[in-house]
């Protein structure tokens, strides 16, 4: 017996209705559907309003979801948490200073025939990547770089996760523990004979070149300002690529750090803290004007501000802001 008839009346009714009439509720809806998916594709994004997934339209929304996730974990360790936030720094600094006496030591060597430029570019060559390698273990030990948390601080505090004062306070702490941390270093290499003969000879060279910048008048202000600048874009652009989330690979990490820091070492851009270490490490001889080696190091930290602060952090917490873009598209809808 046909199954129509095994069922009651009027289900049978119902639907054969269904069937032999056009059902136009549904088909209003596949309308108003299509139209959605239309207007969505020609946005860049889909019918519940996301960027598509190959082709998104903030695609910066991993590496800002990943830093506002770190600002938060450093305002609680700069607050509950002082001083272990205060090592975290003491170590980046200790690093940094490490890393830069072994890059002058290594140019040391290097310069030991003057007359041979092919052993001179290999020498600074290696010099520099040497040093890149100090960011990696800063990156891996979390430790804490005062130029890398001026692009954290900034995309906390547009993102209104940090106060202003807060964020101030941040990289107050942190630039203290890189001191104490090149401090250290700079008092620990005193009482050896690292930096003896060719390597104090370099390290005197560099340092009358920066100090020569304030020395200048205002271009040689404006020459220190601009390497500050480019030194921090190339770390905080390393930054970026590793806190993007589309890296997963440990050894692509490195050495996207390492090329960074490379450019700016063999370039000869200015680092506020490496610049601070070398100075502490020459005035523990003797052998560094303090008033004048303080406002290089002020000089260049302005200019790592604008860097990474502006240039990377502001620059792309604002290109990456989807909330004015979803909040048109509501009302767009409404």
């Amino acid at each position: 017996m046909s199954k129509h008839l095994n069922q009651p009346p009027d289900q049978t009714i119902t639907e054969l209705a269904s069937r032999t009439q056009p059902n136009t509720r549904v088909g209003r809806d596949d309308r108003d559907e299509q139209k959605r998916e239309t207007i969505s594709s020609q946005a860049g994004v889909d019918a519940a309003g996301s960027p598509k997934g190959d082709q998104p339209l903030f695609p910066g929304r991993a590496f800002i979801s990943t830093v506002l996730d770190v600002v938060d974990s450093k305002k609680t360790m700069s607050g509950d948490l002082t001083g272990k936030y205060l090592q975290r720094a003491i170590m980046a600094g200790l690093f940094v200073g490490i890393f830069f006496t072994a890059y002058f030591v290594i140019m040391g060597q290097a310069s030991l025939d003057p007359d041979n430029h092919g052993l001179m570019l290999s020498g600074k060559v290696l010099a520099a990547t040497t040093f890149g390698w100090a960011l990696v273990l800063i990156y891996y030990t979390n430790s804490e770089l005062l130029t890398s948390n001026m692009m954290v601080v900034t995309i906390g505090a547009y993102h209104k996760r940090l106060g202003w004062l807060t964020s101030l306070r941040i990289l107050a702490l942190c630039l203290l523990g890189n001191l104490i941390g090149a401090l250290i270093v700079a008092v620990i290499v005193r009482f050896s004979s690292i930096v003896s003969g060719p390597t104090m000879a370099q390290m005197l060279a560099a340092s009358s070149t920066k100090i020569g910048y304030v020395s200048g008048g205002f271009m040689g202000f404006a020459d220190l300002f601009v390497r500050g600048i480019l030194c921090n874009f190339c770390i905080n652009i390393a930054m970026l690529m590793v806190y993007n989330g589309k890296l997963s690979n440990d050894f692509t990490k490195c050495i996207i750090m390492v090329v960074a820091v490379f450019v700016f070492a063999f370039c000869g851009f200015e680092h506020s803290i490496a610049d601070s270490a070398l100075f502490l490490i020459l005035g523990t001889f003797g052998k560094v004007n303090a008033l004048k080696a303080i406002l290089v190091v002020i000089v260049a930290m302005l200019g790592n501000y604008v860097g990474g602060g502006i240039l990377i952090g502001l620059n792309f917490a604002t290109m990456n802001d989807e909330r004015h873009f979803n909040a048109g598209g509501t009302n767009d809808g409404d």
